[in-house]
Order: structure tokens, then sequence, then C-alpha cells
């Protein structure tokens, strides 16, 4: 295919609101260097890491939750997910499915004509594990908000699945997450799962992957959204803030948290666990600071992980699920690329269950 000089991108200017992305429609197409491939999106889901990113968030300057909006201070020295300095202007966007359609020097050009989904984290292929070397697509580099992009051949995968590129932009992010907090937790069969935020992205793919671990899993989102909710397949769904969790869950045994929010109810979260409960965090939208009781940690043997840099694997073996028809997309809502900020809003106000997408 003849590939053009420019195309339609939304541009990340600086920290801020919404009002930090700007729309170009003669942006400079990448173009791919090194044992990189160059991309047509068709399709882009967002996530909360865009928006951290974006607000700044990620500053210990900042200690409110996830709004979207611009706060009032936040420190220029680590406003990202790696807490360094993110350059500017940057196409955001981690959740890029396309068709290859170039190849650079190094690549293997039977990639061409492949549909792939990119993978999120930049690694150093030379040490791939080093989690100190690592970064994030659309954060470290230039994104999928955009109608071209271009990414590490060898963090792409084909994927074979009759699912739409819109469908398949739900997986990406959400899901290399949830699978990384379920191997950092060694969650298997005859664990019980408590999933506070159900109905988000992260949330319904914890439902799903712990489901194929053998796992019960019992999922918390309003209550508005259960039937949404259900479809993912856990046991149990409970309201989004019980009055009192430990009532609520009656004779239930949690040995697992799986969390990505934190807030005020995370005391409660932690309360539930059973002696020898594993904690495992890669997120908190409704607030970073908590309450933390040392005699609850270690009075019950419980462990806590932090989960955020993933093996290579955990993103090939997600992949290989899709491919496999064992998860079931959550696709909220499509919109135009152009709309971003719309799409954003959206987003960020989480009246919807799954994922958002956009679509160039």
């Amino acid at each position: 295919m003849t590939i053009p000089a420019t195309m339609k991108a939304m541009v990340l200017t600086g920290h801020g609101g919404l009002d930090k992305y700007q729309w170009h429609e003669d942006w400079v197409v990448p173009q791919p260097g090194r044992m990189e491939v160059l991309i047509k999106v068709g399709a882009c889901g967002l996530n909360n890491t865009d928006v951290n990113t974006r607000t700044g968030w990620y500053s210990k300057a900042v200690d409110e939750a996830t709004t979207g909006s611009a706060y009032a201070e936040v420190n220029e020295d680590d406003p990202t997910w790696g807490g360094a300095p993110l350059t500017f202007p940057r196409i955001q966007g981690a959740d890029a499915v396309g068709t290859v359609v170039a190849a650079g020097e190094g690549a293997d050009a039977g990639l061409i004509g492949k549909r792939v989904m990119v993978g999120g984290w930049i690694r150093d292929w030379d040490d791939p594990d080093n989690k100190d070397k690592a970064g994030y697509f659309g954060s470290e580099c230039d994104g999928g908000f955009a109608e071209y992009t271009k990414a590490d051949a060898r963090a792409i995968a084909v994927v074979d699945s009759p699912l739409s590129d819109a469908e398949l932009a739900t997986f990406s992010c959400s899901y290399v997450t949830a699978e990384g907090m379920l191997e950092r937790a060694a969650v298997q069969a005859g664990d019980t799962v408590l999933v506070p935020g159900a109905s988000g992205g992260v949330g319904g793919a914890v439902i799903q992957l712990a489901k194929l671990r053998g796992a019960r899993v019992i999922a918390m989102a309003s209550e508005s959204k259960h039937t949404e909710v259900a479809e993912l397949g856990p046991d149990l769904i409970l309201p989004r803030a019980p009055d009192n969790l430990r009532v609520a869950l009656g004779d239930e045994k949690i040995t697992v948290v799986a969390d990505v929010v934190g807030g005020a109810q995370w005391g409660a979260l932690i309360g539930v666990l059973e002696r020898g409960g594993r904690y495992t965090c890669s997120g908190a939208i409704a607030g970073p600071m908590v309450q933390f009781d040392l005699r609850t940690f270690y009075l019950r043997d419980l462990t806590f992980t932090g989960s955020t840099v993933t093996p290579p694997q955990t993103f090939a073996n997600v992949v290989s699920y899709i491919s496999q028809g064992r998860l079931k997309p959550a696709l909220a809502a499509t919109y135009p690329l152009q709309q971003l900020k719309e799409a954003q809003a959206a987003f960020i106000a989480k009246k919807h269950s799954g994922n958002i997408v956009v679509v160039p």
C-alpha cells in the first residue's frame, strides 16, 4: 500500500486538562527504525495510564483520586508512571491494534499485512526482564492515538481472532495489567478473589482471568452495572461499597484482593482477607492515600504485592487466550479519534462498564 507522508493525530502538548490535546491533520507519519514496524491503526483503547499521565496524577505532589482534571500542583520531575519527566509533544494511546504496513531494518518483513496488537511495555530486548529499563507505549514513545504508529517488532503480537479491531483494543493494557496482578499474587484453583471496581477495564479482566485459573471470584460494582458485570462470569456480585463488607460477604473466605481502586474503602478490603491472604494492587483510582494498620498486616501473615511492569510472557499469554477464544471483550463505546476528548471524559465519568475505544 502507499503510505502517506502525513496523518491525523491527537497530540498531547503538556500536563493538564483535556484542553492539552490538540487535533492535527498534517502530523508527520513516523518512519520505522531498526527492528521496528509501522502500523496502520485500526483502533486504540483508553486506559487510566493515559489519563494519569496527562494530568500528572503520578506526581508525589498529588494525593487526590483520579479525576482527569488538572491538579493545582504537579512536580515536573515525577509526573509519569515511572517517576520521570515526559517529553512533549506526545501522542498517547497504549492499546493500539492495527495492520503492519512497513518493516524497518532487521524487522521481519513477513509481518507486513498481519493484524497485530501492541504490547504496552517498551523493553531493552538484551535485558527484557529489567524493570528499571522499561518504558510504556504512549508515554516514553508515541502511541496509537493517530492513523499510524510504530512499535518494536518484538513488542507486538499477531492475533488470529474473529473479533473486530475495536474489540481487540479493549484487551492489552487492562488484561496484561490484570494478568500481572494475578501472577504476582499466585492465584490458583481454590482461591477466592475479591475484585473492587469490577465494572472497569482491569476489574473485568481480573474476573475473566481469575476464572481461567479456576478461582472463585466475587465482584464489587455499582448496582446499576451488575447486569454487565454478570456477563463476565463472577460467582457473586456485591455493591460497590457495602456498609459492612464482612457482613455482605457472609461465609465467603477471601484469600486474594485484586485492587485498582484504593481510597476510603481500602481498610475494609484488607480487613476481610483470610490469614495468609494476599493483596495485589495496580492502581488507586479512588485515591492513593490510605490508612494502614500494621497490626492487621503482620498479625494475619498477609502478603502485599505491587504490580506494574510485567514479564514479556504476560502479554503473550493474554494474546494466546484471545486467539483461543477464551476471553470475552467488554466494549462499552467507540468514538472517532477526533472526539478523544469526549471519549476520555466519558471514560473518567465511569458510567460505563468495560472499555472505551477510539477509531481513526
